[in-house]
């Protein structure tokens, strides 16, 4: 059954990435939000935090086992492993202040704040995920390949 544990870890990576370009989407398109609903102020920028799901033994752990120099009973390496998605966190860095007295959002000084947005910090973000995206996407491929090829000697 590690088979099916293998894709059941991909396909956790696959949807906490997948969350994950999400929230970056949801930060791009309020870039220029400076007022959300109930008029609390500007859009703050959202983050995605991720852990650990299970599969707690190291490497060497598992390669010590295999190579039989532990007893099998020592680690327990029935837990599949992954990642999840634990929260969604609001960044807490300042907002920007932009001068616009014509805003409708200045304050008595002219000044907007604006959202705490970095395109440069989220289209970075952007290509990790999408990276990360790709890889787990490239393993669960070469699973399939796998299967298939087991299911090919049985013929």
């Amino acid at each position: 059954m590690a088979f099916l544990s293998s894709m059941n870890i991909t396909g956790s990576a696959l949807t906490a990435q997948q969350l994950r370009l999400d929230v970056i989407s949801e930060n791009v398109a309020n870039i220029n939000t400076t007022r959300v609903e109930g008029g609390e102020g500007p859009y703050q920028r959202k983050m995605v935090v991720m852990e650990a799901d299970g599969g707690r033994n190291t490497f060497r752990e598992v390669l010590a086992q295999a190579a039989g120099n532990v007893p099998a009973e020592t680690y327990n390496l029935s837990q599949a492993g992954g990642v999840r998605v634990t929260q969604i966190v609001e960044d807490t860095s300042p907002f920007k202040l932009q001068y616009d007295p014509t805003h409708p959002d200045a304050n008595a000084e002219g000044y907007v704040e604006m959202p705490n947005v970095d395109l440069v910090k989220e289209v970075t973000d952007a290509m990790a995920a999408t990276q990360a995206y790709s890889a787990n996407v490239t393993a669960f491929n070469t699973l399939k390949t796998v299967a298939t090829r087991a299911l090919d000697i049985g013929r």
